[in-house]
């Protein structure tokens, strides 16, 4: 469109992984996500086209509820970056990281503070109001000891779509250095519109210890189409 003199457009894009490969590990921190690329037309006619730089992942950014940032923020403003893939791998690489330089403490690193990741394998971009829908998660402890894990979907923390069924699963023993699980959740939607998946907790049964997971996706809720067709007459009449 035309663009005035000191006027501003926004947009927004969606990036996802095509090849076999690059789904099955998702999109990470450092991957290069290509560059954008705009062409205009002047007044007189002149083409030309503008390049921003490379865009390059950035690195996933999370704390629990109620931990504050080093910046002073609280953990409810902070950006989780990334969703629907990544996780677990930048938490893996995170550890190596750490490994490498030798540091054997760091409260600020990715994998000190989600040595247990909660992923979703190929969640759904939609779904419709008031139909569950099963979702499966994999669950990668990146801790060096082997963990007697719970996976809880706790409803209090949940808006829009919830949990359908039992929102407590035992995972059993997972080993330590990568080891996995999935497991199989429904859920189903209360009212249209676009929500994040949240609410997600594993519990060590053993300590007792909790880690709070970041939103596991986003998607939109859909109306059924005959409820939609009713929703615009209405609208129609009341305009």
């Amino acid at each position: 469109g035309r663009l005035e003199p000191g006027e501003c457009y926004r947009y927004l894009f969606s990036v996802n992984a095509e090849s076999e490969a690059a789904a099955l590990r998702g999109i990470a921190f450092g991957d290069d996500l290509g560059q954008v690329c705009l062409t205009y037309h002047k007044a007189m006619g002149e083409r030309g086209k503008v390049y921003s730089s490379v865009v390059v992942c950035p690195p996933t950014s999370f704390s629990s509820q109620g931990q504050t940032s080093s910046s002073g923020d609280n953990a409810t403003s902070s950006k989780f970056v990334v969703h629907r893939s990544g996780l677990s791998v930048d938490v893996a690489a995170a550890s190596a990281q750490r490994s490498m330089s030798g540091q054997r403490n760091n409260e600020g690193s990715l994998d000190e503070t989600l040595p247990i990741t909660v992923e979703p394998i190929d969640p759904p971009s939609t779904i419709k109001l008031s139909v569950p829908e099963q979702v499966s998660l994999l669950i990668v402890n990146h801790s060096s000891q082997p963990m007697n894990l719970q996976l809880q979907m706790r409803l209090s923390d949940m808006t829009g779509v919830v949990i359908c069924g039992s929102s407590f699963v035992g995972l059993g023993e997972i080993p330590p250095s990568g080891g996995s699980c999935t497991v199989d959740v429904r859920l189903v939607a209360l009212v249209a519109g676009l929500f994040s998946v949240k609410g997600c907790y594993i519990v060590d049964l053993s300590s007792g210890m909790e880690l709070q997971q970041p939103p596991l996706f986003d998607v939109f809720v859909k109306l059924p189409a005959e409820e939609l067709e009713e929703k615009k007459a209405t609208d129609i009449v009341d305009f």
